[in-house]
């Protein structure tokens, strides 16, 4: 793994900037590190910026961006609909950087980190889609069904993939015969194979 100032030094295109938006992050109370391949300044071992350059252009990644005020207007959502939290400052020569603004945004990230500000990934469950022979099934047993919906969301779905992948029908209706009883008993697909 290379260093901060390996990377520094293979983008010679924008090494001197480079280097001077690291003294100026290192000028803070951010611990310096290398995670996917770039330097990574965290506190508290959480990711507050990272550092980059690219083919045209370089800059400060700010993890949790979207919480920064950006009165400047200098951040940027690289990829708008799918970057949640993540914003850009971007820069195409060094006489872009302004010290005083670029701490300020920095020592902002800081503080907001020290907050606890961060966007939550949101954890929306998958909806289960129920295969049709297996639907049919629980349409016609109702001591079926109910033992279906009073089974973990996570069983449901194992049990409807498990029929979902079979390819042939033969396969689908015997792997239908095999699960029937275990739903019935209120056991999920694979929890023999469950540490209890």
């Amino acid at each position: 793994m290379e260093s901060v100032e390996e990377y520094i030094e293979r983008h010679t295109k924008y090494s001197d900037a480079l280097a001077l938006l690291r003294r100026i992050l290192l000028s803070t109370e951010l611990e310096e590190t290398i995670k996917w391949n770039a330097p990574v300044y965290t506190i508290n071992n959480k990711n507050v910026i990272g550092l980059s350059a690219f083919k045209n252009h370089f800059g400060l990644w700010f993890f949790n961006g979207v919480f920064l005020k950006d009165e400047k207007k200098l951040l940027l959502n690289a990829q708008e609909g799918k970057t949640k939290a993540l914003r850009q400052m971007r820069f195409e020569s060094i006489n872009d950087i302004d010290k005083n603004i670029v701490l300020a945004y920095i020592k902002e990230a800081i503080e907001n980190q020290k907050l606890g500000k961060e966007l939550k990934p949101s954890r929306k469950p998958k909806a289960i889609i129920i295969p049709e022979l297996l639907a049919n099934e629980l349409n016609k047993n109702t001591n079926l069904k109910s033992s279906f919906d009073s089974l973990a969301t996570y069983k449901q779905r194992d049990y409807a993939n498990y029929i979902k992948t079979a390819k042939r029908d033969s396969t689908k209706l015997s792997r239908l015969n095999k699960i029937i009883p275990m739903i019935l008993k209120g056991i999920g697909l694979n929890d023999k194979y469950q540490k209890p």
